[in-house]
């Protein structure tokens, strides 16, 4: 296997580097330069027609994309320590909680990011009111992931799951665009130095 992706600060091959760190799996990995726009070359398109990073590819050359599905993957060959959940019930919820989290949290940053960010003014037509706005609904989002985790110490429950990584990775980007975590929210607060002191977090 080799790992199509691209250093820190880039949030989504970070998700699957850290999945890899958790599960003791070492890809090799093959640095995009995404300022040089090395994802929209004709020789990445070929990975992935969307032009986007990571993307897994296979040695018979079956080529996997989305951080989710590439991490389903690497669970379905290595399921030990499970990170999708282990009954019915386990994975339901982790994949529910993949799915807020994307959804709530990781949009209204997605959205600064592209609409507001003066990094990626060259990039699109940027709508500047639209992108700014977006920072009330990811402090919105900090309210709510806050109350959630009073019911246990990582976002799923007891388990730390793909749920945290993702959340984590959408965290420290923010953070680094601009949109701190309020250190108001204790549960929250809590909750990332958890997940950030272990050692995966550093992939």
């Amino acid at each position: 296997m080799k790992l199509y992706g691209a250093p820190m600060p880039a949030p989504n091959p970070r998700r699957v580097r850290i999945f890899l760190a958790e599960k003791g799996v070492t890809v090799p990995e093959v640095h995009i330069d995404l300022m040089k726009r090395e994802h929209k070359s004709e020789a990445h398109l070929t990975r992935n027609s969307l032009g986007q990073v990571p993307t897994l590819e296979l040695d018979d050359g079956t080529k996997i994309s989305e951080t989710v599905s590439i991490c389903r993957y690497v669970e379905a060959l290595y399921p030990d320590p499970a990170l999708f959940g282990v009954t019915p019930v386990e994975q339901a919820l982790a994949d529910m909680w993949v799915r807020r989290v994307e959804i709530v949290l990781m949009d209204p940053v997605r959205n600064y990011w592209r609409h507001a960010h003066p990094r990626t003014a060259g990039l699109l037509t940027q709508f500047k009111d639209f992108g700014h706005s977006n920072a009330a609904r990811y402090a919105d989002a900090q309210h709510w992931l806050d109350a959630e985790l009073t019911t246990g110490p990582f976002i799923a429950g007891e388990d730390f799951t793909m749920a945290d990584i993702c959340a984590l990775t959408t965290v420290d980007f923010a953070t680094l665009i601009g949109l701190p975590l309020d250190p108001m929210l204790s549960n929250l607060a809590a909750w990332h130095a958890r997940v950030t002191a272990r050692p995966s977090a550093a992939a």
